[in-house]
């Protein structure tokens, strides 16, 4: 698919005022670069040319200009630089993840907490040192050390953050969900990396209404092969206690010594992420603390502009890697503000009332969130001055033109708006906003530094201005670790070297604009994203083919409304009928064994579903028939009729 645009449709939207050209920390960057020798770059495409070309020199300028702290700087920078996967960065350095986001210990605000019902809590730089240091001290006393894992499940809230930080502290490896997940959804990926301790909310509040989780946590607890053997609940609903487990302020409440920040090598995990594909468990990928450090930082002080005196708040929860984004903030020593419950509780424009209350400066958010906000009719320009917000990032699925325009029309005229996409596969960004560029309509506006971002066809090369595979051609250092439990890598390398060797593979299907700036029309493979949360079909047919009337299934993704909506198809077994019971079973046990977001948004019966030759169901080609595209190759299905009962089907032509 090709481009045809007119200015109307790629209007600037938002021009970088001359200030910011010459003050941002993009420009700073820029003229450190060419005081050392490098350069000179007359704008920021010579800059991206210059960071891919020498990625040694690039990101040890960021690791300068970031102020990482390190015991022990690294020998070489880069070693195998060509190889991917297989480059090493930094080898021989020494740091510790929690020690650069606690770099500030002053009164200046940390953290700004606000729950749905108007709870607020607030903890200052020193506050939030103090709370992790006593944490640190009580987990080593229990026997965390380097190199366990400690699982997570819990709201965006304070102590989540405190829980992280202390685990970082020790040399430990964070993995989180939301309470909101499924028992089985939720030992799916704890049950794979054997924690040594389960950290969890006895509950979280949301539309309004307390939702008690310790039986959940019980479940999950007893249900972990590691038999895990400490619980640490946070009584944040104040439900009640929960047997045998051990009380967070309790253990907070305690005069150990400190220990010392443990300091690791770069390439140390610090995070377990999940992301679902088509067949099996969620992948179980490891981020490194260096990696991950680094790249936040970048993203955060030269793309985003970030310093100190501003508030950056991100609607998330803590299962989506935008929290991790999130909370690398205070490295910056930014002020971090979070929000947990519904944000359209109790009134559509809460969060626009939340930011314009805290003085939120970055908004970060969802093409869905937008798209809801806009069909709802929200509309604070002349209601709410939002006087210290100067721009709004967007990720999760492509955002829709319109949407920008919203933006400028309901919610603040002369907002930067910076639609920004990578994943968990990164922890980070591909595509990122830039102070020094415009914002075009529809377009996100940047590659980021350092990562040799293209668009290619099928043949592996070169695209511009047509639609292609997002891929990127270098390493960088935040690259997985790997996966947990693939000792050789075959599962990584799988996953984004199969299709190209040597070169990543995204999976998102991209335009690069003769602008520069890059559109995102959706997933090129099988993965659904809807409301920007990846889910792997896998899981949805793992529970709708546990049910007696299914004989099989198949799961798509449908572009709808600026977003991406879950199809569901099912092939009933002898006598069954689809009626509204049985739609509703199927969504009661996706959503009590999974989560909310694996529930289908329409249930369709089909009587065969459309297999490749070796017999493997094609989820492609149920997806672009459903979107109404042509196939090129209907001669590798087995039976390319089975399509004739997804085509033009009326139910996916409404609501």
């Amino acid at each position: 698919m090709s481009i045809g645009t007119t200015a109307e449709e790629f209007r600037i939207l938002w021009q970088p005022p001359e200030l910011s050209r010459n003050t941002s920390r993009m420009a700073e960057f820029m003229r450190m670069l060419e005081a050392e020798g490098h350069g000179p770059f007359s704008d920021f495409e010579e800059l991206w040319h210059w960071s891919v070309d020498h990625r040694a020199e690039f990101w040890s300028a960021m690791w300068r200009t970031g102020g990482v702290i390190s015991s022990r700087g690294a020998d070489l920078v880069l070693v195998d630089g060509d190889a991917m996967p297989g480059s090493r960065w930094f080898v021989g350095a020494r740091l510790n993840f929690a020690e650069n986001l606690l770099r500030y210990r002053d009164e200046e605000p940390a953290i700004l907490f606000r729950g749905e019902e108007g709870r607020d809590e607030h903890l200052s730089y020193a506050q939030l040192y103090d709370r992790t240091a006593r944490l640190a001290a009580a987990l080593q006393k229990l026997g965390i050390e380097e190199g366990d894992r400690v699982a997570a499940i819990v709201p965006n809230i304070p102590e989540a953050v405190i829980g992280m930080l202390a685990c970082a502290w020790l040399g430990a490896a964070w993995s989180s969900c939301s309470p909101d997940f499924g028992v089985e959804g939720i030992l799916d990926r704890f049950g794979q990396i054997e924690p040594s301790l389960l950290i969890a909310a006895d509950g979280y509040r949301f539309k309004g209404r307390v939702i008690d989780i310790r039986d959940k946590v019980c479940e999950v607890a007893n249900g972990l092969d590691s038999g895990c053997a400490q619980c640490l609940l946070i009584p944040w609903q104040k439900t009640g206690e929960l047997e045998g487990a051990l009380i967070w302020d309790d253990v907070l409440d305690n005069d150990l010594d400190v220990p010392g920040f443990a300091q690791m090598p770069f390439d140390h995990p610090l995070y377990i992420l999940f992301s679902s594909g088509t067949t099996g468990k969620p992948k179980c990928i490891v981020h490194g603390a260096g990696g991950t450090l680094l790249q936040h930082l970048k993203e955060h002080q030269l793309h985003t502009d970030i310093r100190r005196e501003d508030r950056l708040f991100y609607f998330t929860t803590c299962g989506w890697m935008m929290w991790n984004w999130l909370v690398s903030g205070l490295a910056s020593g930014t002020t971090l503000v979070l929000y947990d419950g519904n944000p359209f509780h109790p009134e559509p424009d809460a969060l626009w009332r939340m930011a314009d209350d805290l003085g939120v400066t970055v908004f970060g958010t969802s093409a869905k969130y937008l798209s809801a906000q806009e069909k709802a009719g929200v509309r604070v320009v002349d209601r709410l001055p939002l006087q210290h917000l100067r721009a709004v990032l967007s990720t999760g699925s492509p955002l829709a033109p319109e949407s920008f325009d919203y933006l400028q029309r309901e919610i603040k005229p002369g907002l930067q708006i910076s639609s920004i996409s990578g994943g968990t596969d990164i922890v980070s960004c591909f595509l990122l906003g830039n102070p020094l560029l415009p914002v075009r309509r529809g377009q996100l506006q940047c590659r980021g530094l350092g990562m040799a971002v293209d668009v290619f066809d099928a043949d592996g090369k070169s695209l511009r201005e047509r639609a292609g595979e997002l891929v990127c051609t270098r390493s960088f250092p935040c690259m997985p670790v790997g996966f947990w439990n693939d000792p050789e890598g075959s599962r990584y390398r799988d996953a984004y070297f199969a299709r190209f060797p040597g070169v990543w593979t995204h999976g998102d299907w991209t335009i690069l604009t003769a602008e520069g700036g890059l559109i995102i029309e959706g997933r090129s493979d099988a993965v659904l994203n809807p409301g920007g949360v990846r889910i792997g079909t896998a899981e949805i047919y793992r529970q709708v083919e546990r049910l007696a009337q299914i004989q099989e299934s198949v799961c798509v993704g449908q572009r709808w409304e600026g977003d991406v909506r879950v199809v569901l198809f099912v092939v009933l077994r002898d006598g069954e009928v689809l009626d509204d019971a049985l739609r509703e079973s199927i969504r009661r046990t996706l959503r009590d064994n999974a989560s909310p977001r694996h529930v289908p948004a329409k249930i369709l019966e089909v009587t065969d579903i459309p297999r490749t030759r070796s017999g493997k169901i094609s989820e492609l080609a149920v997806r672009d028939t459903v979107e109404g595209r042509e196939l090129a190759n209907t001669e590798a299905l087995l039976n390319p009729g089975a399509l004739a009962q997804v085509r033009e089907r009326p139910e996916l032509k409404e609501f």
